[in-house]
């Protein structure tokens, strides 16, 4: 096993270089170019990746507890199992320090983690705002209670995930893979669900007020007591879908599909 423990390794060319299993806590990687660079099993336990890209690296069950994330670059890369937590919050902003954020969570905020796989990472209650998950493998990740506010979660499958009071409100969510999603008390106001597969997902009590659903998929969904104020339903699919006690003044349902729906008084 390799064993650079604390070693210098900032802004140095790693590509493609084959760090499995390597012990690289606590080490300067400020700016390293780690593009397709091997580091399953890794250990970068308080590690600095501030600035680093790690474009199409395996991080497969790798280790970044307490790691410098500010402004690593994570595009295509397999991130699946690995551990995040700790992830320390980086230049505070003035909306930071206004809002009442806790640093105790998962910082993760405004990274580029596109089209990568993130299946079996745990991010509750991380802070992902304006984070880049399009085209991502989220699917059944844990995103309980996280902060998805303005992210952009374009194309990405999020197929069996539990969001559960997760807030997504004003985030991107174009023709996303939502089925089976677990969105229960979720905020999705304002939110761009167009094209969006959320068969079967369970959006009891969630909030989409004023969320763009049209063309979504919501067949079969659980709509229980939803709040649906102001959204845009028009060609959306709600066969079989419970709308029971669901608020739906000034929603547009204009070609909407609600046959075989629960709850649906015209």
């Amino acid at each position: 096993m390799l064993i650079l423990i604390n070693a210098n390794l900032s802004g140095a060319n790693l590509s493609d270089a084959d760090l499995r299993d390597a012990d690289l806590s606590e080490a300067e990687l400020r700016g390293a170019n780690l593009n397709g660079a091997y580091l399953r099993n890794a250990n970068l336990r308080s590690a600095n990746l501030s600035h680093a890209n790690l474009s199409g690296t395996n991080l497969d069950s790798a280790i970044l507890s307490g790691t410098d994330l500010n402004n690593t670059i994570f595009r295509q890369a397999d991130l699946r199992d690995t551990d995040f937590s700790n992830v320390p919050y980086n230049e505070l902003t003035t909306s930071d320090l206004l809002e009442d954020f806790d640093e105790s969570r998962i910082c993760l905020k405004g990274l580029d983690f596109s089209n990568t796989k993130l299946s079996g990472v745990d991010l509750r209650m991380a802070d992902l705002r304006n984070t880049d998950f399009s085209g991502a493998n989220l699917s059944g990740v844990a995103l309980r209670e996280a902060d998805l506010r303005k992210a952009n979660l374009s194309g990405a499958d999020l197929s069996g995930a539990n969001l559960f009071y997760a807030d997504l409100s004003n985030a991107n969510v174009f023709e996303a893979n939502l089925s089976g999603a677990f969105l229960s008390e979720a905020n999705l106001s304002d939110a761009n669900l167009s094209g969006a597969d959320l068969s079967f997902a369970n959006l009891s009590n969630a909030n989409l007020s004023g969320a763009n659903l049209s063309d979504a998929d919501l067949s079969g969904a659980n709509l229980f007591e939803a709040f649906l104020s102001g959204a845009n339903l028009s060609d959306a699919d709600l066969s079989d879908a419970d709308l029971s006690g669901a608020k739906l003044d000034d929603a547009n349902l204009s070609g909407a599909d609600l046959s075989d729906s629960i709850g649906y008084l015209v």
